[in-house]
C-alpha cells in the first residue's frame, strides 16, 4: 500500500479534491474529521479543552463552540500552541491506527487529507506523492469569508498562520489549480487519480515489506541453530 496525501491552505478547495477520490472508491482519512470526532462532549480531549480554555468554549449542548475557541487561539500563538498540544497527538496516533488497519485490509493505496501535512511533517517519510490544491490568495480570501462567519481581518490570521501555499506547492509532486471552476478541479483531480491507478507502486512496498519479513525470519533462525548446535560444555 502506498499513501498519497492531499493538502493545501485553509480554503482552497482540498475536499473537492479528496471527494473525486473518494467516488471511485479510494478510502479516505480525513484530519479535519478526525479532529472534530475527538472533541466531541466527554472525549479526553474535550475534557482538557475544557480545564484549559473555561467554558466559555462550550455551547450550552456542551459542544465545542468553535467559533469562539477560532478567534481565542487565531488571535493568541500561545493559546493555539496549547490548544495543538492537547489535540496534535491524538490526531495523530488516530491517522496512523487507521492507516494500519488499511494497510492490513490489502488496499493499494489510501488518501490523507492533511491541511498541515507540511507544518506536522507526519508521515512524510510513508507518502508516494504530494497533491496541493491552490488559488490566489484574493480567491482563498472571498471561499473563507462566505464559508465561515469571520471578520476580514479575522480571515487573514487564519490564513496567515498556515504555511505560504508557494512552498507547499514548491514541495509537492502535483498542484491543483482551483482558481476556476469545480468541474475544471475535479478534471484535474481524475488525471492524478488515473496516475495512481496505474503506479505499481504498492507491490514494490509489499515486495519490500515481504523480503523485510524473510530477512528477520531467516535471521532468527540461524541464530537459533546456531546456538542449537553449539556444544553445551562451551556454555558451560
Amino acid at each position: 500500500m502506498f499513501i498519497v496525501a492531499i493538502t493545501g491552505g485553509i480554503a482552497t478547495g482540498k475536499s473537492t479534491v479528496s471527494k473525486v477520490f473518494e467516488r471511485h472508491g479510494i478510502p479516505i482519512i480525513d484530519a479535519d474529521k478526525i479532529a472534530r470526532e475527538i472533541v466531541e462532549p466527554g472525549q479526553p480531549c474535550w475534557q482538557k479543552i475544557r480545564s484549559a480554555f473555561g467554558e466559555e468554549v462550550l455551547l450550552p449542548s456542551k459542544e465545542i463552540n468553535r467559533a469562539v475557541l477560532g478567534r481565542l487561539i487565531f488571535e493568541n500563538k500561545e493559546l493555539r500552541g496549547k490548544l495543538n498540544q492537547i489535540t496534535h497527538p491524538t490526531i495523530h496516533r488516530t491517522i496512523f491506527w487507521r492507516v494500519f488497519k488499511h494497510f492490513m485490509s490489502g488496499r493499494a493505496y489510501i488518501v490523507l487529507d492533511l491541511p498541515l501535512l507540511f507544518e506536522t511533517g507526519i508521515l512524510m517519510d510513508f507518502i508516494h506523492k504530494i497533491v496541493t490544491v491552490s488559488c490566489d490568495s484574493d480567491k482563498q480570501l472571498e471561499r473563507l469569508l462566505a464559508r465561515n462567519e469571520l471578520s476580514e481581518p479575522e480571515a487573514r490570521n487564519r490564513i496567515d498562520s498556515q504555511m505560504p501555499l508557494e512552498q507547499k506547492c514548491e514541495k509537492s509532486h502535483f498542484v491543483v489549480d482551483n482558481n476556476g471552476s469545480i468541474d475544471d478541479t475535479e478534471k484535474a483531480a481524475m488525471l492524478i487519480f488515473n496516475m495512481m491507478q496505474e503506479s505499481n507502486k504498492h507491490w514494490y512496498n509489499r515486495a519490500f515489506i515481504l523480503g523485510s519479513i524473510l530477512i528477520v525470519c531467516f535471521a532468527i533462525y540461524f541464530v537459533c541453530k546456531t546456538f542449537e548446535l553449539w556444544p553445551m560444555s562451551k556454555v558451560l
